[in-house]
């Protein structure tokens, strides 16, 4: 059995075991002396702090704020003026000013408000609204608390872009090359799920540390467009997609019996819907080569026979 936890303000923390590792107290700011000091970190924030601190902690746990409010500030450091905040800091309410006297005043670039030098140690981190906004990753300047809450909420997908700022999809390539990925690992979900051998293999869990990317095509963390700009993400979808599409296409004869042939032309190989040279029928969802879908000016050829069975089946007889 493990030691037991300490809760404090939402914290739960956990007595270190480590002796050689050195860190710094979030409560006072020194150096934590692991061979001769107690000290404990918070198991949701990594918050850590001597055992002398622990009762003069007054900061809640910053992992449940992301669990009651899993949201960005997506304004670019919306500075409200450090007058409006009484020249105190924004979370302890130490005096501060920008002269340094009598503590110097830190902006935190996420919240734009200012911060003592306790509450805000020049960490950096990516900011959301500079990312979504300009397409920018250089890390910024942040506090204490900001710094914890962005790292908690770098896997999660709250970002929306089509929402938030439909023209990036204009100017980051990139951006378009994943979203046609997700959507055709869409298309792909409906044949591993009714596939024996594609379940027993686990193929969707490929994107376990994504799942997202197997439920939706629109929703973003920061992570994902932190790697879709180093590239990284590209690779890592692009070898899965492959994955995938062979399976369906050559290796499962169940999932390759689910194919489609052109009704249009009625030539060529078996189309699945991911292909990158077919259209897809939005009413009855039936595969056609693009060409012939957009030449040809008539009703789809499924949809037709669908009305025509639909006028010639009897109806209901009445109740009498």
């Amino acid at each position: 059995m493990g030691l037991p936890e300490l809760v404090l303000l939402e914290h739960r923390f956990s007595k270190e075991k480590s002796k050689s590792v050195k860190q710094t107290c979030d409560k006072c700011s020194t150096i934590i002396w692991g061979l001769i000091q107690t000290w404990y970190t918070c198991t949701g924030c990594y918050y850590r702090c001597h055992s002398k601190c622990l009762n003069l902690i007054n900061k809640p746990c910053v992992r449940s704020k992301v669990s009651h409010k899993s949201e960005y500030e997506l304004s670019i450091c919306p500075e409200i003026g450090l007058d409006r905040q009484d020249y105190r800091c924004a979370e302890c309410r130490t005096p501060v000013s920008l002269r340094g006297v009598p503590s110097e005043a830190r902006q935190c670039d996420y919240t734009g408000q200012y911060y003592c030098s306790t509450c805000h140690w020049n960490d950096t981190a990516v900011i959301p609204a500079r990312v979504i906004h300009n397409w920018e990753f250089e890390p910024r300047k942040v506090c204490r608390s900001s710094m914890r809450y962005l790292a908690l909420m770098l896997p999660r997908p709250v970002l929306k872009l089509r929402e938030i700022n439909p023209l990036l999809f204009n100017f980051v390539e990139e951006l378009v090359e994943i979203r046609k990925l997700r959507q055709d690992i869409l298309l792909m979900k409906p044949y591993f799920i009714t596939c024996k051998e594609a379940m027993e293999a686990r193929l969707l869990l490929q994107l376990h540390d994504r799942q997202h990317f197997v439920e939706n095509n629109d929703m973003y963390s920061l992570q994902d467009l932190i790697d879709i700009s180093s590239g990284r993400l590209s690779c890592s979808l692009t070898e899965i997609h492959t994955t995938f599409a062979k399976h369906i296409k050559l290796d499962c004869d169940r999932c390759q019996a689910k194919g489609f042939m052109c009704e249009l032309c009625k030539e060529g190989d078996i189309l699945f819907p991911f292909d990158s040279h077919t259209s897809v029928c939005h009413d009855c969802s039936a595969v056609f080569h693009r060409d012939c879908f957009y030449d040809n000016s008539t009703t789809c050829p499924k949809c037709a026979r669908m009305t025509e069975r639909k006028h010639d089946d009897p109806p209901y007889p009445r109740d009498t």
